[in-house]
């Protein structure tokens, strides 16, 4: 999907005009980058973060003049899509991840009392000792 297909999909689903949904998405857009630009994240929950990372600087190597460079620090942005829309693309992969944390909840919740019962037992032993 390209921009002027996410404008026809605007003006279908809330009845306006092309140019008011471009000028919409305009300011969407505008929006965002501006914020990460500033070093903001923009999170749009269910959806994802738009944040600024900083990459460091690495050595490279040129293909064609066969030598190793120098690549610059630089800031670069970065998408981490949220778990709404990772379950929306890969629902298998979503019910897989949350099987996984039910089954992992409750042998957490049986490790805890095993941790209170021998503490309660050292101090019963403590306590006979006096």
């Amino acid at each position: 999907m390209n921009r002027i297909e996410l404008v026809e999909k605007i003006v279908t689903a809330h009845n306006v005009s092309k140019a008011e949904a471009a000028r919409i998405l305009e300011t969407v857009t505008g929006s965002i980058v501006a914020a990460v630009k500033k070093g903001d994240p923009v999170q749009i929950v269910g959806f994802g973060t738009f944040k600024q990372v900083a990459r460091a600087a690495r050595s490279g190597f040129n293909p064609s003049a066969g030598t190793k460079i120098k690549i610059a620090a630089q800031k670069v942005p970065k998408f981490v899509p949220g778990a709404a829309f990772k379950a929306a693309v890969d629902p298998k992969a979503a019910k897989r991840k949350a099987d996984k944390a039910v089954v992992a909840k409750p042998a957490a919740k049986k490790a805890a009392p095993a941790k209170k019962a021998a503490a309660a037992a050292k101090k019963a032993v403590a306590a006979k000792k006096k």
